[in-house]
């Protein structure tokens, strides 16, 4: 099985380059859940081609769980 969630890849930081910072920590959205590494690919790229990611880069991503 596989998660799907989001999370932002940066976090507002005025002292770094374009005032962002990589945001390690992250708090996870989780969306769904998959059975297969296709479905979970798939669903990503539907959620990422749908929704604009924004400033912090709030994208979908999985893991196999």
């Amino acid at each position: 099985m596989y998660q799907v969630f989001t999370r932002n890849w940066w976090k507002e930081n005025p002292e770094y380059p374009n005032g962002l910072e990589p945001d390690i920590n992250a708090e996870r959205q989780n969306i769904t859940q998959t059975y297969t590494e296709e479905e979970a690919r798939d669903y990503c790229q539907e959620h990422n081609n749908t929704y604009a990611a924004g400033r912090l880069s709030n994208k979908a991503e999985y893991q196999k769980i």
